[in-house]
């Protein structure tokens, strides 16, 4: 007689896991508490639809925040592997030119969902949808729909607390929490950062891009492009500093961000072209010698005195270096992920809650942070597919 698996979500975790597991084994069903599977994933895809990263896989691990917890997983199921399952279900991928991965021109995030779906029915996996979890029964079996369901392997695939309007709303920490299970609270990634602009500067470039430039904070620095906003700041170049900027936020209740307006540009040759340019105003000099934008000189002007602008180390050191403080966090339900929730401490290396044998958490509703990319969409699938591997080899 088959095992039974019951998976709690429906996203894109949940999706690789019913796709890798044994269905000759185990009668695998999957619970969602909205009317279809993968709101978040069709999100995702409006975004531009970065399914993964090409990255080599040595880089591509070193992505994620703790840096160690999804190797093994990442290693099992990698990008490459990623690409190559999606290949089978006739879904042909292309590298962009930022090395992001993406579906073949033409082939939109809804086709995507309807392939694996059909892929999955094809296995005979079930779908209940409007499904809830509401927590477990005396017997640790789960709670649905104020019913009680009982199965040999139960799989939570809850997601994190962003973009409420898909399902995923972290509701589910409060029953995790009076189970005993140890959590932690979710925290904004991939978000907006506040911050203070000028009246000024803000009515004049308000929603600009920051192109090709690079962002450090503590020790980490990413390259790439932010966008001015009414708050703050927005962009790649920035959501990947997302861990090392809350851990100055928690410790100090500010961040200081540096940001590098010409990261192929030594300080020296900055120097120099400041110097040697038959300019003779500084702003001309920067904007026709560095190609500096008016929202990045502005950006100069504000933080600067008159001497220091017009002093070619003192400017030069700053477009290698300008200074920002950060304030806070943009709000939880508009960041791209979470990170938060169940704490790593409270599963084993195979994702199984310490507290219920036989029961198990994947994807991001687990306290790991990741830059957008594709590599969120990547943990995710990873973790699943890594958990198929498992239970397939139990019996």
């Amino acid at each position: 007689m088959k095992k039974i698996v019951s998976i709690v979500g429906g996203g894109t975790s949940s999706l690789l896991l019913a796709a890798f597991l044994n269905t000759e084994k185990y009668e695998v069903t999957i619970y969602e508490k909205n009317k279809t599977c993968g709101r978040k994933f069709l999100v995702a895809g409006k975004g531009g639809f970065n399914l993964t990263h090409s990255e080599v896989i040595s880089e591509l691990t070193a992505r994620y925040t703790p840096n160690d917890f999804l190797k093994e997983a990442l290693l099992h199921f990698t990008n490459d592997a990623f690409r190559n399952w999606l290949h089978t279900l006739q879904i042909p991928t292309y590298i962009g030119t930022s090395k992001r991965v993406y579906p073949k021109e033409g082939i939109k995030p809804i086709s995507v969902l309807k392939t694996i779906l059909s892929h999955l029915k094809e296995k005979g996996v079930h779908f209940k949808y409007e499904h809830s979890f509401s927590g477990w029964d005396d017997q640790n079996g789960l709670i649905i729909n104020s019913k009680s369901t009982h199965s040999d392997y139960t799989i939570f695939a809850l997601g994190g607390a962003s973009w409420k309007i898909t399902g995923s709303d972290g509701s589910w920490i409060e029953r995790f929490q009076e189970k005993g299970i140890a959590t932690l609270p979710f925290e904004a990634s991939n978000c907006a950062f506040k911050i203070s602009w000028g009246s000024t500067f803000l009515a004049k470039h308000g929603g600009s891009p920051l192109k090709n430039i690079r962002i450090s904070c503590l020790d980490k620095s990413q390259k790439g492009e932010a966008v001015i906003t009414n708050t703050g700041l927005e962009g790649n170049a920035i959501y990947g500093l997302s861990p090392q900027i809350r851990k100055q936020l928690k410790s100090h209740k500010k961040a200081a961000i540096f940001i590098d307006f010409k990261p192929t540009l030594t300080l020296k040759n900055i120097t120099s072209k400041i110097r040697e340019s038959n300019f003779k105003n500084t702003t001309q000099i920067l904007k026709k010698e560095l190609k500096l934008t008016s929202a990045q000189i502005d950006l100069l002007k504000e933080k600067l005195s008159k001497e220091s602008y017009l002093n070619a180390e003192i400017l030069s050191e700053n477009i290698k270096k300008f200074p920002l403080e950060i304030a806070g966090l943009g709000l939880l339900d508009a960041a791209i992920s979470t990170a938060g929730g169940v704490s790593l401490k409270a599963i084993d290396r195979n994702f199984q809650l310490h507290k219920i044998p036989n029961q198990f958490c994947i994807g991001e509703m687990l306290n790991w942070d990741a830059p957008t990319g594709g590599y969120l969409i990547q943990a995710c699938a990873s973790t699943g597919v890594y958990l198929s591997k498992y239970l397939n080899e139990i019996h």
